[in-house]
């Protein structure tokens, strides 16, 4: 892990997904719940077939949304799968924010305490950076706030090289000083 900034529940950190030590980790899918490259691909390689197989049998998920699979072979105990938003398509900042609530729904009806994400639509999805962070990092300290963390106790995004990292990292800080 290159950077570490924890404030709050809210955890950063530098890395691969795939490797992270909590109850479940998020994928940023598409509709199909198809495992497909980028952050999907690399769930897919670590983590063997059963997590597609499980994804099939689900079958589809619309955009906004999340639904929870096993994870596997990897170290999380679920997978969940987000469905973010792609640019210009309308609407993007409430669908990506829903996504993220429907993945704390997801844990929090797994009764799980942790959960990590990465910054969902921001690859081939072409959702700004800044905005995701905002956007992201704005509804996970919302449902915390307002009393909607039953079970999570720690929501941790892990980010691909030092932009993304410094740009969560930033974000956070002005959304809790």
């Amino acid at each position: 892990m290159q950077g570490k900034t924890k404030r709050g529940p809210v955890e950063l950190v530098s890395g691969d997904i795939t490797a992270m030590d909590t109850d479940a980790i998020v994928n940023p899918s598409n509709t199909s719940l198809i495992l497909g490259a980028g952050v999907s691909g690399a769930i897919a390689l670590k983590g063997g077939p059963s997590i597609q197989q499980e994804m099939s049998r689900i079958g589809g998920c619309p955009v906004g949304g999340a639904i929870a699979t096993g994870a596997g072979a990897l170290k999380a105990r679920y997978v969940i799968h987000a469905v973010g938003p792609m640019m210009g398509e309308g609407d993007e900042d409430e669908k990506l924010r829903s996504a993220t609530m429907e993945s704390l729904k997801r844990a929090e009806e797994l009764k799980i305490s942790s959960i990590t994400f990465p910054a969902i639509s921001t690859g081939i999805y072409g959702f700004p950076l800044d905005r995701c962070a905002r956007v992201m990092l704005s509804a996970v300290l919302e449902h915390f706030n307002t009393g909607a963390a039953v079970n999570l106790k720690r929501v941790v995004f892990c980010l691909w090289g030092a932009e993304a990292f410094g740009v969560f990292e930033k974000t956070l800080a002005e959304l809790e000083p």
